[in-house]
Order: structure tokens, then sequence, then C-alpha cells
């Protein structure tokens, strides 16, 4: 049983809301957001905050503060920046390692303040490589700009960027088979939903163990 939290943040670029799943004796904080068509509801989100906790990792599901507002559509990246930035005192305030992570947009953001904000660690979530269909508009120089470890967990048939399509670099890197940009995975597949989400919450905790 985990200790749910909600507080709400005030930022530059407006009020954001972070829900807290307290691990009772905490090593890391994960700080992780949702990307620009969904919110913190999101299977991949819901799935850590049940797990790491028992692990010794406090998880802040982050929304941002055009979701709070109630806007369907996200702001430019710098805006989305700007409300990163603001919730980071909150999330450091425990005293911690912090882990900054995001999934799609969410994990742009945190490869682009990672080294700014003094983050641990960066996790990505279905990092968005590119647009759909469009693989010559590449943002692997946001990822391999972290400056910090670097997890990136990745569907294997996401179409913003396939595991083999990502750059060698100094990330990790784990597949979720047949995942797509949401890690839903198709009935037909050979991997359940649940044990979907078992791979990746099974990656993030071991993953952890290494950062402290």
């Amino acid at each position: 049983m985990t200790r749910e939290i909600t507080e709400i943040i005030s930022t530059d670029a407006g009020d954001a809301r972070v829900t807290w799943h307290r691990a009772r004796k905490a090593r890391l904080v994960l700080a992780v957001s949702h990307g620009a068509g969904g919110g913190i509801e999101a299977r991949d989100l819901q799935a850590l905050a049940a797990a790491l906790p028992a692990h010794g990792v406090s998880v802040a599901l982050v929304e941002q503060p055009w979701r709070v507002a109630g806007k369907k559509v996200a702001p430019a990246p710098k805006t989305l920046d700007v409300g990163w930035r603001g919730i980071w005192p909150a999330v450091a305030e425990p005293g911690l390692p912090v882990i900054s992570g995001g999934r799609s947009a969410g994990a742009r953001v945190a490869c682009r303040t990672a080294t700014e904000l003094g983050a641990a660690a960066v996790l990505a979530l279905s990092f968005p490589l590119h647009p759909p269909g469009k693989p010559e508009k590449s943002r692997a120089d946001e990822l391999l700009g972290a400056g910090v470890p670097t997890l990136v967990v990745q569907g294997g048939n996401d179409p913003f960027g396939k595991p083999e399509e990502f750059p060698k670099g100094a990330h990790e890197l784990v597949e979720v088979p047949y995942g797509d940009h949401g890690f839903a995975v198709p009935k037909r597949a050979g991997i359940s939903q649940e044990e979907a989400l078992a791979l990746l919450t099974d990656a993030v905790v071991e993953w952890t163990r290494s950062l402290g």
C-alpha cells in the first residue's frame, strides 16, 4: 500500500499537479510526466506508480499546466520545459536523488532539462525519436544530450521510433515486444498486456538499483 498525496504547484506556465505515490523507505524519487496526447492515466505511468514504491522509489506523477487547465493541445516545447522547471523544487524537496522521467513529449522535456536541473538520471518512455513516417526529422540530439544515465523503454512497434532505429549512445534501451506508442500489445501478440507492463516495470526496477 502506497500513500497517495496530490498537490498543486504554481509554475511560470500555470498551475501543475503532482500526485505522489510515496515509498515508506525511499532512496530515490521518480518524477515522471505524460505526453502531448494524454495524462497520468497512461498505462505505463500507472504501472510504475503501483510497482516502484515497494522497491524504495517514490513516484511523483506530474500533470503539466496545460492539462490541469483543461486544454486539449500541448503548448510549445519551451513552455513544457518551463512547467517542468517549476515543479522541480517540489520533487527535489525530500532531499533524495531525482530521476527525471516522462513518456513521449514528457521524455523529451526530461532529456532537455536533465543537466540543468541536476537530475540523477532520465527515464524516457516511448521517446518520440521522429514523427511517424518522417525518420529524417530526428530528435536523437535531445536524447543523446541528456548528459546523465538514461534508460529508454520503447515499444517494438512504436511508429515514433522502433528500437532498432535508435542511435548508439550512452543510454540503455529496453524493448517491449509488439508494443505501440502507448505500450499496448495486440491480442494475438506473443505476450499479454499484463506481461508487457511487467517487463517494463521490472526493467525500470532493475535499472533503479544501479542508481542508488
